[in-house]
Formats: structure tokens, C-alpha cells, sequence
């Protein structure tokens, strides 16, 4: 089988360096081009056509990662993002831009090695934070936008007059959709609702 073929995109000349040393080490993996920005990682993905980027979402000025990463994933090249930052919003702007993978930089040589031919392989490579975040938001009910704004008056511990009264709206109609928010959360209480909401990143 022949070796995975990696471009390096980092804007880091350590950080590189030491990815060429680990990466040098790994079977079965050849680095076959670095670059030090999204410009440039765009411009040596369209000429050496490698199997996997390995892309850093903060690349100083010019062509951020996330950018750099869309319009490599629509040449059909592998994109696996190797970054410090695991927010929701940098791993949706990832993913949505077509990364195939987004692993952090804390994780172990073996995992990034293996997250690498998976990537290669056309497989998602996610780290366990990561894949948790992901779960969770995947299986996170759907709520309305005026549902959202009642949980958001909840956490700040309202009562329905007053959530009512902040949101120009009848005491009835908090009830009604306090009703929804319970069923959809699987709860019957208001301190039950602001807790799983919490949980699954429901509330801003």
C-alpha cells in the first residue's frame, strides 16, 4: 500500500518543524510539502495534489484556515484540521467548509496517525471532545426561536409574568409554549428545562 501523501499548513515554523520530525517517524505517512499560509497552502494543494491537508485554523493574515480549507476540499483534496481551538462555532465553520476530520493538538501521535489514513480513506476523524460536541448537538431538540427566548428568560430565573412582560407576550401563551420546551426536553420542571439545556448547548 502506498504511503499517505500530508501537506503541512501551519503558521508556525516550530510547530511545522515538529510535525516533520513526528510525521517522519509514522509508517506508512510522507510529507510531501509544507506551507506556512492559506494562500499558499491552497496554491501547493492544487500542484502536488496530496491525499490529506493538515490544516491549522489560525493562519494570521491573509486566508484564514477555514477559507483555506473550502477551497481545498472543492478540488477534491482531504482536509484534516489539526488546531488548538475546539469552540462549536470553529469545528461547524470546519466542517461545514468540508473538512474531513478536526483533531486538537493535545492528542496523542497514535491517534493523529490514525486520524490521518482515515482521513485519507474518505473517513470522519474527529477527537473525543470533538465527536462529543457533535453527538450532542446532533441529537439536540428542535426548538422554535420564541421557545429559545423563553429558556433564555428560565435561566435568568423569571417567572411567566414577568417572561410575559420581557417578551410582549400573554402569560398564556408563555404557559403554552413552557409546555412544548418541557415535552421537547423530556422534562416537567423549570429548574429540569435550564438544566438540560445547559447541557446540550441550548442556550447562548
Amino acid at each position: 500500500m502506498s504511503a499517505v501523501r500530508i501537506l503541512l499548513c501551519d503558521d508556525h515554523a516550530v510547530v511545522r518543524a515538529g510535525l516533520l520530525a513526528l510525521l517522519g517517524s509514522a509508517p506508512g505517512i510522507e510529507v510531501v510539502g509544507e506551507a506556512g499560509s492559506g494562500e499558499e497552502a491552497v496554491a501547493m494543494a492544487a500542484k502536488l495534489k496530496p491525499d490529506v491537508v493538515l490544516m491549522d485554523l489560525q493562519l494570521g493574515p491573509g486566508l484564514d484556515g477555514v477559507e483555506a480549507t473550502r477551497r481545498i476540499a472543492s478540488a477534491e483534496v482531504r482536509v484534516l484540521v489539526l488546531t488548538t481551538y475546539d469552540t462549536d462555532a470553529d469545528v461547524t465553520r470546519a466542517i461545514g467548509a468540508g473538512a474531513t476530520g478536526y483533531l486538537l493538538k493535545a492528542e496523542r501521535p497514535e491517534e493523529l496517525f490514525a486520524a490521518i489514513h482515515a482521513a485519507a480513506q474518505g473517513r470522519a476523524a474527529l477527537s473525543a471532545p470533538v465527536a462529543r460536541r457533535a453527538a450532542s448537538a446532533a441529537s439536540a431538540p428542535a426548538l422554535t426561536d420564541r421557545e429559545r427566548d423563553i429558556l433564555g428568560q428560565l435561566a435568568y430565573g423569571l417567572g411567566n409574568r414577568e417572561i410575559a412582560r420581557a417578551l410582549f407576550i400573554s402569560e398564556a401563551t408563555v404557559k403554552t409554549h413552557l409546555g412544548r420546551v418541557y415535552a421537547k426536553l423530556g422534562v416537567d420542571t423549570r429548574a429540569g428545562a435550564v438544566a438540560v439545556a445547559k447541557e446540550r448547548r441550548l442556550l447562548p
